[in-house]
């Protein structure tokens, strides 16, 4: 691995080895990266969800109201939410 270096004033470029020290540092760099990478596709579908789910003042509108029928109906789009965007394995 290298770093490159130009010089603006002549135009050089020059490739530089980088140090055992900032090859462990790069190499741990993209081993984070990948495995942030894996976790962000990995909950992907809790996203989906949060931004598909009705308010929960609907819900909460219902309860305070007796409104069953009103609960009911947040429960069924939450669980139709549930279903479009079902948890990986």
């Amino acid at each position: 691995m290298f770093n490159t270096v130009v010089n603006v004033s002549t135009g050089e470029i020059q490739e530089i080895p980088l140090s055992e020290e900032e090859i462990a540092a790069v190499k741990a760099a993209e081993l984070r990266a990948s495995a942030e990478k894996v976790n962000y596709e990995r909950t992907k579908y809790q996203r989906q969800r949060a931004a598909e789910y009705p308010p929960m003042s609907d819900y909460l509108d219902g309860i305070v109201k007796g409104d069953q029928e009103q609960v009911q109906a947040y429960i069924a789009a939450c669980l139709a939410i549930k279903a479009k965007y079902p948890k990986p394995e």
